[in-house]
């Protein structure tokens, strides 16, 4: 295991617009789908390619990341197991290293867990949801996963069968489940009234007990106050008020360009509620929220209506088409959403925002088209690793100037390549200084080998970046940020993320970092004797927000 940081270009340097690949091109099919992809979509038709060793160098660059799904690759190649659906309960897991003392609280995680194998034309996203928590309590450590027992679980454990076979896609279901929730629960976990909400964008949450885990509301809305159809897997926190802001799209119903965007007391008030319309149907994964606005970023992984009735599934990449940045005033009716117009581009995942005046910015990850190998080509076409790479791209408008119809672009750190960027979470909706981001080494010393996953540090300020460096053999899921305390500043505290040991059969570890100097290693790494369950996204609820019972 090797360290070091790196001085990251200032921002007007280059901009997304020059096509700048230099350096690893990886994009949220890697740094994402390389968290969830087990074996099985290989097994049963999601394509994801698979080179036993380094993949083609991006142009003028080093070797590709890892494949999706070569994280979770069982040993023994095409013999080995295409499922998991391991349930566990491990008490005081063995810690290499010191778990700091005031590091108390809860590490959840969620991903999908396919119950059993996917149906041809499906793909990874698909699989049913499985939260783990490790639970950090006086220098020890104790680890649990549960499935999330709603009802497309409830049915298929019942049935014995896959019920649901394709990805958002209800018109492949079996008749039998005709009226049921389809939500898988499996994208991200959100912490609301003491319960742990597990979260899929087109369905309402399902409830959880925070420190057992066990389901409890399978289908959670609020207490009767959720109109919209569906619920985002990343709602915001408000920095000042704690208020949780979110959203649904698809809102009223299946394939409407309905979002219905709201805000909710600490205490489960609906407070806010406003209706907008988008300009055409594409995934809306992630939303930025200031104090002051809300803003929608609409891509052209498009609702693709003919490709659903032939089976397959919700989106399609619908090249050439122009995306759309959206911003409007919080509090209000929507009346005043205004839509600035950009070239092909996709954004999933935001890392941070903030307005100054009437300018508006926003942080994103940013591919210059379709980052997913297993999403189709609405064309046909052969998905191209490069353009799929994504990069920290700001994008900006002035909401001033009334005759300004597009927004801006501009890459913050070229050269790192990554998705599934995070912010120290208290931070939400205020100016924010620093970032994180997995993703592999940017400057390996064999450019002929596989590229080592890393985690970065990013300064907005200063615009460096600090690198831990896991090592050969290692990919690393999403990392989290744990403050030390209430009061602690901005990054002050503990990164904190899943490795998979990749020559241990996937076997994993969560490890723990010093927030201001990642780059000196571990603290403490908590080794599993067993494979983590998959994971999208995590979530960190520190002592001071667990209640003392269960539900």
């Amino acid at each position: 295991m090797h360290t070091k940081s790196k001085q990251a270009p200032s921002a007007g340097e280059e901009t997304i617009g020059r096509r700048n690949f230099m350096g690893v091109a990886i994009g949220a099919a890697a740094a994402g789908a390389a968290a969830v992809v087990p074996f099985a979509a290989a097994a049963q038709g999601a394509p994801s390619p698979t080179p036993p060793t380094g993949r083609p160098a991006a142009p003028n660059g080093p070797p590709l990341g890892p494949p999706p799904g070569e994280s979770l690759r069982p040993p023994g190649g095409a013999n080995g197991p295409r499922l998991y659906r391991v349930e566990a309960d491990i008490k005081d897991v063995e810690i290499d290293g010191k778990i700091p003392e005031d590091l108390s609280g809860a590490f959840y995680r969620v991903g999908p867990d396919p119950m059993y194998p996917l149906a041809p034309r499906n793909i990874p996203f698909d699989g049913e949801g499985h939260v783990s928590m490790f639970r950090i309590q006086n220098g020890h450590v104790d680890y649990k996963s549960r499935y999330v027992r709603n009802d497309r679980y409830k049915a298929q454990e019942k049935a014995k069968r896959i019920l649901f076979p394709i990805y958002r896609n209800p018109m492949m279901d079996d008749p039998s489940v005709k009226g049921l929730s389809r939500s898988t629960a499996n994208t991200h976990i959100m912490n609301h009234r003491n319960y742990l909400l597990s979260l899929k964008e087109d369905s309402p949450p399902a409830a959880l007990d925070l420190l057992t885990l066990e389901t409890i509301d399978p289908n959670y809305r609020f207490d009767g106050q959720l109109e919209s159809a569906a619920f985002t897997a990343h709602p915001k926190i408000d920095s000042e008020t704690g208020d949780m802001i979110a959203f649904g799209y698809e809102a009223k119903g299946f394939g409407t360009d309905d979002v219905n965007v709201f805000q909710i007391t600490p205490q489960g008030k609906m407070v806010w509620s406003a209706w907008i319309k988008v300009p055409y149907v594409g995934m809306i994964h992630d939303f930025a929220v200031t104090q002051k606005h809300i803003i929608f970023y609409v891509v052209p992984l498009a609702f693709d209506k003919a490709q659903l009735e032939s089976g397959g599934i919700h989106w399609s990449w619908y090249g050439g088409q122009p995306t759309y940045f959206g911003v409007l005033r919080r509090g209000g009716d929507g009346k005043d959403l205004r839509w600035f117009k950009g070239p092909e581009r996709c954004s999933t995942h935001v890392m941070g925002t903030f307005d100054d005046g009437n300018h508006v910015y926003v942080d994103v990850e940013m591919s210059q088209y379709n980052p997913f190998p297993f999403m189709p080509m609405r064309d046909g076409s052969r998905w191209d690793p490069v353009k799929g790479a994504s990069q920290i791209t700001r994008l900006s408008v002035d909401l001033s100037k009334k005759s300004v119809k597009d927004y801006q672009m501009e890459t913050l750190y070229p050269g790192f390549f990554g998705a599934l960027p995070r912010q120290d979470d208290r931070y939400n909706t205020m100016p924010y200084r620093y970032g994180y981001l997995p993703c592999p080494d940017p400057d390996p010393k064999d450019k002929s080998k596989r590229p080592s996953a890393c985690w970065v540090r990013f300064d907005n300020q200063t615009r460096k970046a600090q690198i831990f460096n896991a090592g050969e053999g290692t990919t690393l899921n999403e990392v989290v940020f744990a403050p030390k305390s209430k009061t602690s500043g901005e990054g002050v505290g503990y990164l904190m993320g899943v490795a998979n040991r990749n020559l241990e059969g996937g076997r994993g570890d969560l490890i723990i970092l010093d927030a201001e100097h990642p780059e000196a290693g571990p603290l403490a790494t908590v080794k599993l004797p067993i494979r983590a369950v998959p994971q999208i996204h995590g979530l960190w609820v520190p002592e001071w927000q667990l209640p003392a019972k269960s539900a």
